[in-house]
């Protein structure tokens, strides 16, 4: 299974969103501990906890939809993903291929 993960810090109420082919669980216990080193942006805060994930089929659509996610640039879009549950279904959809 692959994820489009996005992770929220509520010291900083920021957001930091990504992919994975771990499983969520396994890709936050990374960000909250040095294993991606002090230089990277995660590491700057240890409250990060998982906001929303989203399911994929392939990874190269997970990072599409982390891609689409990253560029609409808004916190206000991340969070309706709480309030509005079909959108994370909508870009599962928007971004699934036909092989």
């Amino acid at each position: 299974m692959y994820y489009c993960y996005i992770l929220y810090s509520p010291s900083k109420d920021t957001f930091y969103v990504g992919s994975t082919r771990l499983s969520t669980e396994q890709r936050l216990e990374r960000h909250l501990s040095t294993y991606y080193g002090s230089m990277k942006f995660t590491s700057k805060f240890n409250d990060w906890e998982l906001f929303h994930a989203i399911a994929c089929q392939t990874f190269p659509q997970a990072m599409a939809i982390e891609k689409h996610i990253k560029k609409m640039k808004s916190k206000k879009y991340i969070r309706n993903f709480k309030l509005y549950p079909e959108l994370s279904e909508k870009l599962f959809k928007r971004y699934t291929t036909d092989s």
